[in-house]
């Protein structure tokens, strides 16, 4: 069916059709799976697609490390409704106030911080600008910092662990959680040290997006009180994953419950919110597994296509640096971010990049390799998306 079209030119249609459906605000797993759809039917036909999808959805989805996603999810639906935010933000910002442009450094902390419960960019980035916007406003920031630093410090859900991209990217190259939580959480802590130096800078270099000057606020018992919580719930997940005592999967299970406990401490939840929690997660989880269930037809629909090896062969015969090709593949990530959200780009291109990579020689072990792409992967990817258009 497909004679007419060379291995290339069938690729060129299937991501074609992807960013047609895509630019008519199609979802993007539903545009994943129909461009995959018509990849494979052009190449294969309908019975082998319909064989395919017969048994790819319970291939995927027994996965029983796929479980920590939506316990994950829900340890940040518990975060974010039970007024842990609130406390979080007032603390740092206490803690930063002697500092000129304090207000930002401090709601760059609080996102770093709120990650390590959350997991995801979006649920800090929208969490900790629901309290510290109004906050900055009211002490005269101007908007073009005070929503940059909030949406700067919210791609920091990507690397501060728990991180659902993250926990992906360990699923789909088959490398340990544990280890990739513990690469990621130096990089997480210098993106963060980076943003605030930034701040720091450009309220000197560029008078009158800060105050002048601010009034120090002193840090109470109250509001270390307020973040015992937060320590609480990292310090029992992380120091029991990495102790030994139970897995990442049973250490997400122990977060949701830890952090539900500390909602239920603070008196911020109620029926209502307890009950959005799950519904919220379920949204979320769906949406998750829907698309990689689009990402998984329209690899598949790639790779009968060949043009994924075709790829890493005719790279290699480029005589390129290793560190080239990464730089190369870095750039890209940062172009498709403008597009596309983190987990979207990540399922749809890993496997495409992932054996690549492998392919190289950095001399180093392979597993290293893997987890070291991995993190430059998910901070480019925190890059692309603070790139225009934005949600």
């Amino acid at each position: 069916m497909s004679g007419a079209l060379t291995p290339l030119m069938l690729a060129g249609l299937i991501f074609g059709v992807m960013l047609l459906l895509m630019a008519i605000r199609t979802p993007i797993a539903i545009a994943m799976f129909i461009a995959g759809c018509v990849g494979y039917v052009l190449k294969a036909g309908w019975l082998p697609l319909a064989s395919f999808l017969n048994t790819q959805a319970f291939a995927r989805f027994a996965s029983y490390d796929l479980s920590v996603i939506p316990l994950f999810i829900l340890m940040g639906h518990f975060a974010t409704q039970g007024g842990i935010s609130k406390a979080l933000f007032g603390f740092t910002a206490a803690v930063m106030s002697r500092f000129r442009g304090g207000l930002a450094m401090g709601a760059v902390l609080a996102s770093a911080a709120f990650g390590a419960i959350c997991g995801s960019s979006v649920a800090t980035a929208a969490t900790i600008t629901s309290v510290a916007l109004p906050e900055m406003k009211r002490h005269g920031y101007s908007g073009r910092l005070a929503t940059g630093t909030l949406a700067a410090g919210g791609t920091l859900g990507i690397l501060i662990p728990p991180s659902v991209p993250l926990v992906i990217y360990a699923i789909l190259a088959e490398q340990n959680i544990a280890k990739m939580f513990a690469a990621a959480m130096v990089p997480g802590l210098l993106a963060m040290i980076g943003y605030m130096i930034a701040i720091a800078v450009y309220v000197r270099l560029v008078p009158g997006h800060a105050p002048e000057h601010a009034e120090a606020s002193k840090v109470t018992l109250e509001s270390l009180a307020g973040i015992l919580p937060i320590a609480v719930v990292f310090l029992l997940v992380f120091g029991g994953i990495y102790g030994g005592l139970f897995t990442p999967t049973e250490g997400a299970a122990v977060g949701a419950a830890a952090t539900f406990v500390a909602a239920l401490i603070k008196r911020e939840i109620t029926w209502q919110k307890f009950k959005h929690c799950f519904y919220a997660t379920a949204e979320g989880s769906a949406m998750i597994f829907l698309i990689f269930i689009g990402a998984d037809l329209m690899n598949a629909a790639l790779a009968l296509t060949q043009v994924p090896a075709q790829l890493a062969a005719t790279v290699g015969g480029w005589g390129l640096s290793p560190l080239m090709v990464v730089a190369a593949i870095l750039l890209f990530y940062v172009v498709l971010g403008a597009v596309m959200d983190e987990l979207s780009m990540i399922l749809l291109t890993i496997p495409i990049f992932f054996p690549m990579v492998m392919a190289l020689d950095f001399g180093m072990p392979a597993e290293s390799v893997a987890i070291w792409f991995g993190i430059m992967v998910l901070m480019t990817v925190g890059f692309g998306l603070l790139a225009p258009p934005w949600d």
